[in-house]
């Protein structure tokens, strides 16, 4: 099972060879195995990689993301095929009912404001009982719009109430960066389960090409949330990508078992993938993690 979050920070060409992947600086090779691999992040621009190493990595179904000058993600690579059923997976997918979504997304909702409500606990802030009542009114498919509600208390409660996710800072780079790793690993689940990420259960703009991936890590941002706000940025640097990057080997538990989060999420995708197709919410494995 694969496990390691491989950075790639400075000059380097990147190459595959006998099962390794291979960093080659000026000063020395590394060598990783890659069936170890989870994700391959080229945090730099000055990183060259070989074709032959993304084709062995889309194989491998390694999540492989880019970085822009500033360092910070602009893009990863999905294969075209990440199952032997594709096919059949993305016609089940194009068919989930309407009521199976909304039933999920309303899961999902819950999940991701009682995390929330994990936040602010741990830091013993008040607003976190204005979340449990708005958790116990949210209705079938937030209909009431209480995600919406519970953020902009949740935000306002634990950075301030002049903070806005607008501002061009350092915590909001921080949550971005955060946010982006999340996104990729849960995309790397679906597209390897078979599914696309383009159709979503709620998230529909056309321009976004990861529309159920936004849906499906919606619970998992509190995590980054809670991150960035022991880390408290005044700027945003290696030392805090790499705590953010780090994320992704945190213990968590699902299912009553301790995982890390990169393999849980694997096990929380394919619990959602069930309840679309055999439309029960019962079969959800949501991440429950302790602060």
């Amino acid at each position: 099972m694969s496990w390691r979050v491989v950075v790639v920070s400075s000059n380097a060409k990147v190459d595959y060879r006998l099962g390794y992947i291979e960093v080659r600086t000026a000063e020395k090779t590394q060598k990783v195995h890659i069936g170890e691999i989870a994700v391959l992040m080229l945090e730099s621009t000055a990183v060259s990689v070989t074709a032959y190493a993304i084709c062995e990595l889309l194989s491998h179904k390694v999540k492989v993301i880019f970085c822009d000058n500033k360092r910070n993600p602009c893009g990863e690579i999905i294969p075209f095929y990440g199952s032997h059923d594709t096919s059949s997976k993305v016609r089940t997918q194009i068919k989930w009912s309407l009521k199976a979504k909304q039933s999920v997304w309303t899961e999902i909702v819950k999940a991701k404001i009682r995390g929330q409500r994990e936040v602010l606990s741990y830091f013993d802030l008040p607003q976190a009982d204005m979340l449990t009542e708005y958790l116990h009114n949210v209705t079938f498919n937030d209909a009431t719009n209480r995600e919406g509600h519970s953020a902009k208390v949740y935000f306002n409660a634990l950075f301030g109430k002049e903070f806005s996710r607008n501002i061009d800072d350092p915590i909001n780079a921080a949550l971005n960066y955060g946010y982006g790793i999340m996104l990729s690993a849960v995309n790397r689940e679906i597209t390897s389960c078979g599914y696309i990420t383009q159709l979503g259960i709620f998230h529909d703009n056309i321009y976004n090409f990861f529309n159920l991936g936004c849906d499906f890590m919606e619970p998992l941002r509190p995590i980054v949330d809670m991150e960035v706000s022991l880390i408290s940025p005044k700027k945003f640097e290696r030392s805090e990508k790499l705590a953010l990057v780090s994320l992704l080997n945190k213990e968590v538990y699902i299912d009553g078992k301790q995982h890390f989060l990169n393999n849980a999420i694997g096990i929380y995708c394919k619990s959602l993938f069930n309840a679309l197709e055999n439309e029960n919410t019962e079969e959800i494995r949501m991440i429950e993690y302790e602060f």
